[in-house]
């Protein structure tokens, strides 16, 4: 599976004020920035459904382009 690929997980954590969290995928924890929540909120709930993208940056694998799912 390619980085680009879209992969899913849950939303295991989420602080509103600093704008950071983490992604369970699998037992694996990706960090993500708000900046990254596809509907532009800026905030998600713990226990969402997510579907994003792995990257890659500064040697640190992250969760982008996070999407809900129903």
């Amino acid at each position: 599976m390619s980085e680009a690929e879209r992969r899913t997980g849950t939303v295991i954590d989420f602080d509103e004020h600093v704008g950071l969290g983490h992604i369970d995928h699998g037992g694996d924890q990706l960090l993500f920035h708000c900046v990254e929540i596809a509907d532009g909120t800026r905030t998600i709930s713990v226990g969402t459904s997510v579907s994003f993208v792995v990257v890659t940056r500064f040697g640190v694998r992250e969760a982008r382009a996070i999407d809900t799912l129903a």
